[in-house]
């Protein structure tokens, strides 16, 4: 930390008097009147009005009949695989494992929670690549899985920082080989794709409220669904699948999967301002685009004339011939720093040093210790075991390519635009 401090390409510069964040929660005092209704009232638990509230509210806002409001996305997501699995089959499972035996094409680029819930239903996820237009799943790839995996019936999508996949290749793909599309849009809520809300454009959607997205409830996240049967399902499921029976009556297995009454509360109080921090996280982006314009680097992309991200996250891509070299295990980095170059490893520490936080880039899901030995398919059609160490000239591992090349630049929407000039002016002198 102290080596920027001393370093003369940072003189005049002093640490942010306190942390500027990647992107934490912003409060607006509804959510403490919602929140006090709930202990007021003593509807604390798993039903209440807060809840009925923002499973209406959210279902309008985002174009849908139903929604169900869960204890985590991941949650959301864990309970659409178990439908998909279901309706793949074409029976209800009892137990463990509605995708035993299925192989899954999902999102390589992601978080593992986009992944997870397809090991927990027994799948086999096949990760595949990125393409370079909106980091997201690669539709070329993605065809070239069904080539070599024709059986699989079931692909799970998420639209990285707020940005939309380009749905509608992948929605065709998807329906010339009749397979259901799960959408992980937990870091996309408000983003728009040819006018219609992320969120309503899978067969299983799901949504998240986690501590740091566009809207938080500290936790939480969200099925949406137009089927009403789909909505009843995970309703009871994630209550510990009760029957309709005087007593606890359970003829299959249930989770503790429901949001809390107070956690609704603080989403209800967050849900007037999603408008507000789209637009607050988009100038963001705006001005770091114009900020950084004249260096070696560019913005993540988006498809400005189908799709409208919610900005959630502005990202940083340093263009091949400015990168220095850096290379990483998986638990640490090092880099040697040249004249006119920088890399990630080095612009991420000397925002720490100046008590900013950045992020790298998702890991790819392929190059995870625990899913290593999975299978990975880019549009090449070739599976290979990516490298942490960027390739000039490679056309497949995009994926590994964007997270060798990239990070996550501070975006809280509580960040002033002086607190934002003095980030990009450390990112311009880590290039001297």
């Amino acid at each position: 930390m102290n080596q920027y401090l001393a370093d003369s390409r940072f003189t005049g510069l002093e640490p942010f008097p306190s942390r500027l964040w990647l992107s934490s929660p912003t409060m607006h005092g509804d959510e403490q009147r919602w929140v006090d209704d709930a202990i007021r009232t003593n509807w604390v638990s798993t039903v209440g009005a807060n809840i009925n509230e923002v499973e209406k509210l959210l279902a309008a806002y985002i174009g849908v009949r139903y929604a169900v409001a869960l204890s985590a996305g991941t949650a959301a997501l864990h309970l659409a695989m178990k439908l998909a699995g279901e309706r793949l089959c074409g029976q209800p499972h009892a137990g463990h494992g509605a995708l035993a035996g299925r192989r899954v094409f999902v999102s390589d680029t992601t978080f593992a929670a986009t992944v997870n819930p397809v090991a927990y239903e027994g799948g086999e996820p096949v990760f595949i690549d990125t393409e370079y237009d909106t980091w997201n799943m690669d539709p070329c790839a993605l065809e070239k899985a069904f080539e070599l995996y024709p059986d699989t019936r079931l692909v799970v999508l998420a639209h990285l920082y707020g940005t939309p996949a380009k749905m509608d290749e992948i929605r065709a793909t998807c329906k010339a080989h009749s397979a259901l599309i799960v959408e992980d849009a937990a870091e996309s809520l408000g983003a728009t794709y040819k006018g219609q809300q992320t969120g309503t454009l899978g067969d299983y959607n799901c949504i998240s409220f986690n501590g740091n997205k566009i809207i938080t409830g500290s936790s939480g996240g969200m099925f949406l669904t137009d089927s009403k049967e789909d909505a009843d399902k995970v309703r009871k499921w994630s209550t510990q699948s009760r029957e309709a029976a005087p007593w606890y009556q359970h003829e299959e297995l249930g989770y503790n999967y429901r949001m809390s009454n107070i956690i609704a509360g603080v989403v209800r109080g967050q849900i007037p301002y999603l408008d507000e921090h789209i637009a607050q996280k988009k100038a963001i982006y705006e001005r770091y685009r114009e900020g950084l314009r004249d260096l070696p680097v560019s913005m993540n992309p988006y498809d400005e004339e189908n799709s409208v991200p919610n900005f959630w996250l502005s990202c940083l891509l340093i263009n091949p011939e400015a990168m220095c070299p850096q290379v990483r295990s998986d638990s640490e980095a090092l880099y040697i720093h040249e004249p006119g170059k920088s890399c990630p490893t080095e612009i991420l520490e000397a925002l720490a040093a100046f008590n900013a936080e950045g992020r790298p880039i998702w890991k790819p899901m392929h190059l995870q210790p625990i899913y290593r030995s999975h299978p990975f398919i880019t549009a090449s059609g070739n599976g290979r075991a990516g490298t942490n160490a960027y390739i000039p000239g490679a056309s497949a591992d995009i994926g590994a390519d964007i997270f060798n090349r990239g990070l996550c630049l501070p975006s809280d929407n509580k960040m002033t635009p002086s607190d934002q000039d003095k980030v990009i002016e450390i990112i311009r002198r880590c290039f001297r």
